[in-house]
């Protein structure tokens, strides 16, 4: 997709801090699994901020939604956050899918862990950012976040954890507004297979020391 990353810095609470800004040229569709524009629709931007490790608001929403409005960000965007280091950002690619994952590993987890009465720490947290070229029906979207989630797992065990992602992690699958829409986003289908590849080589390179 014809789209350029940016990184922006803004100021709060007396920090610099630094985000990966994404906007699109026409309206393109999404789905998120992120505190602000989560869901399926359409979306203009997205955003994947920094904060800091000592981060405890309980309307990451809210802080979004007011950072997109500071940035001079308009329509309706996503918005993800994250305590690692945005600007180590990695990156895979594979047949036109392009992604880009932040990959802070400081709490990985088991999904089916025994309850141990945590709550979720923003200090491990992987965000991964896939942009595939053709439209994916929305069935084939739901479908991709579970591809995307597969393929972050098993990065995680070529790396050596027992784990398969951190309590929060989230997942943006962007694709064109426009089109005869692909009815398949599964793994051996052909942009499933190509978004796990691509999402496989970011996390990989980005839980590299």
């Amino acid at each position: 997709m014809d789209v350029e990353l940016q990184t922006r810095t803004r100021r709060e609470q007396g920090s610099e801090l630094p985000l990966l800004l994404w906007r699109f040229p026409t309206p393109v569709r999404v789905i998120a699994s992120a505190p602000h524009g989560g869901g399926i629709g359409v979306r203009r931007w997205v955003m994947n901020a920094q904060v800091r490790p000592s981060y405890a608001r309980r309307d990451p929403g809210h802080h979004l939604a007011k950072l997109g409005v500071s940035l001079g960000l308009a329509g309706r965007g996503v918005g993800m956050l994250t305590a690692a280091d945005v600007r180590r950002y990695t990156t895979g690619s594979d047949g036109g899918v392009e992604v880009t994952a932040t990959v802070g590993l400081g709490h990985p987890i088991l999904a089916a862990a025994p309850d141990d009465g945590r709550l979720a720490d923003l200090v491990g947290t992987v965000n991964v950012l896939v942009l595939v070229p053709e439209r994916l029906a929305d069935p084939a979207l739901v479908n991709a976040v579970g591809t995307v989630t597969e393929a972050k797992a098993q990065a995680l065990r070529d790396l050596g954890l027992d784990a398969t992602g951190t309590a929060t992690d989230a997942v943006c699958v962007v694709c064109p507004d426009q089109g005869n829409p692909s009815a398949f986003g599964g793994p051996r289908s052909t942009w499933g297979a190509r978004i796990a590849r691509a999402v496989h080589a970011a996390v990989l390179a980005g839980g590299r020391p």
